[in-house]
């Protein structure tokens, strides 16, 4: 792909529906038309080298709502920032955390009710981030592992060994040395919304496809597995702040 840009990529700002917004154009040697994407990134046009701004821009236009309505997605899927301080709001299976900060010589992290309490000897955010994250993880594998046996035993499967990734591209996988590996950061997401890939995973023992015997596996286990996966889908960014 990069072998086909003949200039670098360019900030650039068009008016659309009434406001400023900020887009990368890219011009590549042999491209035909225009093409637009929206993405994390914002809006990028990629055009021709020979088609002028103004054409790209008239064009841009034309497709005003789709742009307007893809720029609205994105802005609503933005990952929250997360400050790492007393007082901060952290998401855990399905609610929400009230983050506290307590001096101690050693790192470790107690959650009583609906608070977490931090002991660390530096409350730089580095060290109050690798003591939280050090819990979720914990959190995150006994939950995982608790749920996988449950839906292990319901499926007449001896129950998988499961481990933990760190992965934010995929919520889990599976291998045929009946493996599962689940993204840590999923125990942040509702308990339906686990059990859901929880169940996705399993049906992996049996079909290591997506074929419609997979599905069908899945449906067994998980019967509302569309409804969860599309609301895992729509609320994931939310999940992906550290």
């Amino acid at each position: 792909m990069a072998a086909r840009e003949s200039v670098p990529p360019e900030a650039r700002t068009l008016a659309i529906g009434g406001e400023a917004v900020a887009y990368t154009l890219v011009r590549r040697r042999g491209r035909r038309g225009v093409g637009l994407k929206v993405d994390a990134g914002g809006l990028t046009v990629s055009a021709a080298l020979t088609i002028p701004v103004a054409r790209i821009e008239h064009m841009v236009r034309e497709s005003e709502r789709w742009v307007v309505k893809k720029l609205a997605v994105w802005r609503d899927r933005q990952v929250p920032v997360v400050r790492w301080e007393d007082g901060t709001t952290l998401p855990y299976l399905g609610g929400t955390l009230r983050l506290r900060l307590a001096d101690a010589r050693r790192a470790r992290c107690v959650r009583e009710g609906d608070e977490l309490t931090a002991f660390v000897a530096s409350r730089e955010p580095a060290a109050v981030a690798k003591a939280v994250v050090a819990w979720y993880r914990r959190e995150a594998l006994a939950h995982f592992a608790h749920r996988a046996f449950f839906y292990s035993r319901l499926a007449g499967l001896a129950p998988p060994r499961v481990m933990l990734s760190s992965a934010k591209s995929r919520w889990g996988s599976c291998n045929s040395r009946r493996e599962i590996r689940l993204a840590w950061r999923l125990v942040k997401a509702a308990p339906v919304h686990v059990d859901y890939v929880v169940c996705h995973e399993l049906a992996h023992l049996r079909h290591m496809d997506h074929s419609p015997a997979f599905w069908a596996e899945v449906a067994r286990l998980c019967p509302d597995h569309r409804r969860l996966r599309e609301e895992l889908e729509a609320t994931d960014h939310l999940y992906r702040s550290f």
